[in-house]
């Protein structure tokens, strides 16, 4: 019996150590998640605020997103994000979806 306590107590560190280590891992994961998301909202953000920007100095939105891109300065990361711009008319805004790869 006294073996049998002394195996359980044995195993009882390394046990918590890789509980702690899961949490720890998850902890991160989740961490890293809300960051990608956080940054596709920033990017969803200011692609409106560039097409704003457009219409304000303009008088339209723009017309592609090549041009959003090449006049006002959005850049995007095309290895992480695919971005469809749809453009309605020349006085209404885009369609904007911004998703992650």
């Amino acid at each position: 019996m006294k073996h049998i306590m002394g195996l359980l107590k044995g195993l009882l560190l390394p046990l918590g150590a890789v509980a702690v280590l899961l949490f720890f891992a998850t902890a991160l994961d989740s961490l890293d998640s809300g960051r990608e998301d956080e940054s596709l909202h920033q990017l969803e953000e200011a692609l409106r605020r560039g097409c704003v920007a457009c219409y304000a100095a303009e008088g339209i939105y723009p017309p592609t997103l090549d041009y959003l891109t090449e006049h006002y300065g959005i850049q995007i990361d095309t290895a992480r994000y695919t971005v469809d711009y749809t453009p309605i008319a020349s006085n209404l805004m885009p369609d904007i979806t911004v998703l992650r790869n």
